[in-house]
C-alpha cells in the first residue's frame, strides 16, 4: 500500500478475525437445525452476531493500540494473509454491525417457516464469509471469500425454490458472480506468474509505479471482477429479482457483498491507479452504470424494486469514484449507502403506510425552461464559492473531486427548479437554495473527514492527464444533462411519446429479458 502506511507488526492475531470463527460455529449448529426452530435459535443466531460485533469492535481497538497487524497462515506464491489496517476495521465494523441489526430482525421474521433453521445458518456463513473476506490481506484469501459468498447467496435465493422466478434470480447470480471468481482467480495466478506471491504489500512494493504487460493485464482482470462482483451494467439483473428471497438477505447483501467489488479495488487501489486503461474503463462503466440506474429507478411502482436500481446506481457511482482516484470518499461512499439501504429494505414494509401518511401540499409547481436553467445556474454558483472558501482554508481541491461534487450539486438544482417555479411560495424558493448550499458543504466536509481517517492507507488522487480530463468533462456533462432533462420532465411527461419511452425504461431496455432468454430461464418445462 502507500508509503506512508506504518509497518505491519507480524504474526499478531487480529481479535477481530475471531467473529468468523464464532459465526461459523453457531451456522453450524442452526444447518443441523435445518426444520422448524428450536426455541432458542433465533435468539441464539443474533447472539453471535452480536458477539461479532463486539469482537469488531475490539479488533478497531487492537489497531489504535497496536497498530496494523498482519497474520500469516500459509506464505508462497498463493499466501494466506489476514491484515487489520484502517480499512479492514471500517469495513468489519459495518458489516459486523449491518449483520447483527439483519439477524435481530431475522429472529421473528420467518417465525414457524418449515426451513428456519436452514436460513439462519445460510445467513450466519454468508456473514461469516464476508468478515473473513474484508480481512483478507492476501489475493488467495480475497478467492476464497467470495466463492464461499456465492454459495451462500445462491442457497438464499432459492429458498423458495419451487419459484420459478427465485430460479432465474439464483441462475443468473451464480453465472455473473462465478464468472467474476474466474477473472479474480485468473489475475491471482497472474500476479503470482509475475511477481512470485499474492500478498496485497508486496504486491505493491514489487509492481511499482510502471506496471509490466503480465502485471498489467493481472490488473484488467481484477477490475474485471470488481464489475462483476457490483452488478455493473449491463449484467446488474439479478439484483433486481433478489426480492424472491427474504426481505433479510436483501438487506444483508449491503453488508459487503454487493459492495464487495468496490472493496477489491479499495484494497488493491495503488495497482488499479497505476493502469491508467483500468481506471478510464471504471469511470466509463460506472458512469453509465449510475445514470442507468437513477433513470430506470424514477419509472418504478415497486418499493423494493426502486431499491434494487437504487443500489445498481449507487454501485456504478462508487466504481465512478475509484476510476477518478478518489478512493477514501469511495470507501465512505460504502459506508453511508451500506447503511442507509439495509434501513431502507428493513423498513420497506411501512413505505407504503409512511406515504399515505404525508401531507400534501398542494399540485407541484412546474418550472420552466428559464427556470431550470437559473436554478442549475444558482446551484453551481453556490457550489463554486463553497468550493473556493474551501480551498482557502484547506488547500486546493483535485479537478477530480470538483467534478465528483458538481455531480452531486446537479441532483439538488432540480428541487431548486422548485423552488424557482412561477406558483413556487418564496418560503420554498429560500429552503431549495440553501439545501444546494448545505450539499456543496456537506460534500467537502465529509471529503475532508473521509481523507483524514483512509487517507494515509491509500494512494492520493492522480493528477489529470488527458484522458483523465477527458473523462472528467464526459462525466460532467453526461450527467448535466441527464439532471437538466429530469428537471424539465413536467413539460414533455403528458406527449404521447413519453408513455411508450416509459415503459421501455421501466423494463431496463429488456436487458434482463435478453440474459433471462439466453440462459433458458422462459423455458417450460414440458409435460409427459
Amino acid at each position: 500500500m502507500s508509503s506512508l502506511m506504518p509497518q505491519l507488526i507480524p504474526q499478531l492475531i487480529p481479535l477481530a478475525l475471531l467473529a468468523p470463527v464464532v459465526l461459523l460455529a453457531t451456522s453450524s449448529f442452526a444447518a443441523v437445525r435445518s426444520g422448524r426452530r428450536p426455541a432458542v435459535l433465533p435468539r441464539l443466531s443474533e447472539g453471535a452476531a452480536l458477539v461479532a460485533l463486539v469482537l469488531a469492535a475490539a479488533g478497531t481497538v487492537q489497531l489504535l493500540v497496536a497498530g496494523p497487524v498482519r497474520l500469516s497462515l500459509f506464505e508462497g506464491p498463493f499466501p494466506l494473509v489476514f491484515r487489520l489496517d484502517a480499512i479492514s476495521a471500517t469495513m468489519t465494523m459495518l458489516v459486523a454491525f449491518i449483520g447483527w441489526i439483519v439477524l435481530r430482525y431475522s429472529r421473528s421474521y420467518l417465525d414457524g417457516e418449515a426451513r428456519e433453521g436452514a436460513f439462519h445458518g445460510l445467513m450466519l456463513a454468508a456473514l461469516a464469509a464476508v468478515l473473513v473476506l474484508v480481512q483478507s490481506g492476501s489475493m488467495m484469501v480475497l478467492v476464497l471469500g467470495f466463492v464461499s459468498i456465492g454459495l451462500c447467496v445462491r442457497r438464499l435465493l432459492l429458498f423458495y425454490p419451487e419459484r420459478a422466478a427465485a430460479k432465474r434470480a439464483s441462475t443468473k447470480f451464480a453465472l455473473v458472480w462465478h464468472a467474476g471468481n474466474i477473472a479474480l482467480a485468473v489475475s491471482t495466478a497472474l500476479f503470482a506468474a509475475a511477481l512470485g506471491t499474492g500478498e496485497f504489500n508486496r504486491l505493491v512494493e514489487l509492481a511499482g509505479p510502471h506496471l509490466t504487460l503480465p502485471v498489467h493485464l493481472a490488473v484488467v482482470f481484477l477490475v474485471l471482477a470488481a464489475v462483476l462482483k457490483t452488478a455493473a451494467f449491463p449484467l446488474h439483473g439479478w439484483l433486481t429479482e433478489v426480492m424472491e428471497a427474504p426481505t433479510p438477505v436483501s438487506a444483508l447483501l449491503h453488508a459487503g457483498i454487493i459492495n464487495a467489488g468496490g472493496f477489491l479495488l479499495i484494497r488493491t487501489a495503488d495497482l488499479v491507479q497505476a493502469s491508467p486503461g483500468a481506471m478510464g474503463t471504471l469511470v466509463a462503466i460506472g458512469g453509465l452504470t449510475a445514470l442507468f440506474g437513477a433513470v430506470v429507478m424514477l419509472t418504478q411502482s415497486a418499493v423494493k424494486t426502486a431499491l434494487a436500481w437504487s443500489t445498481i446506481s449507487q454501485m456504478g457511482f462508487m466504481l465512478l469514484q475509484c476510476g477518478l482516484g478518489l478512493w477514501p470518499l469511495a470507501l465512505l461512499h460504502i459506508v453511508a449507502h451500506s447503511l442507509y439501504k439495509a434501513h431502507a429494505f428493513l423498513s420497506s414494509g411501512g413505505a407504503v403506510e409512511a406515504v399515505a401518511g404525508l401531507r400534501r401540499p398542494g399540485p407541484i409547481a412546474v418550472p420552466s425552461l428559464a427556470n431550470v436553467a437559473k436554478s442549475f445556474a444558482i446551484a453551481l454558483v453556490l457550489y463554486a464559492a463553497v468550493s473556493v472558501a474551501f480551498s482557502v482554508v484547506v488547500g486546493p481541491k483535485t479537478p477530480q473531486a470538483l467534478a465528483l461534487g458538481a455531480v452531486l450539486v446537479f441532483g439538488v438544482a432540480y428541487l431548486v427548479a422548485q423552488g424557482l417555479a412561477d406558483t413556487a411560495p418564496a418560503d420554498l424558493t429560500y429552503r431549495t437554495s440553501v439545501s444546494a448550499g448545505a450539499v456543496a458543504l456537506a460534500y467537502f466536509t465529509f471529503q475532508q473527514v473521509a481523507h483524514r481517517i483512509w487517507g494515509a492507507a491509500l494512494p492520493e488522487t492522480p493528477v489529470a492527464g488527458p484522458l483523465e480530463w477527458a473523462l472528467i468533462v464526459l462525466t460532467v456533462f453526461s450527467f448535466g444533462l441527464v439532471a437538466f432533462a429530469q428537471s424539465l420532465f413536467p413539460l414533455w411527461a403528458h406527449h404521447p411519446a413519453t408513455a411508450g419511452l416509459r415503459v421501455h425504461v421501466a423494463n431496463g431496455l429488456y436487458l434482463n429479458a435478453l440474459l433471462d432468454r439466453l440462459i433458458g430461464g422462459y423455458r417450460v418445462a414440458k409435460s409427459r
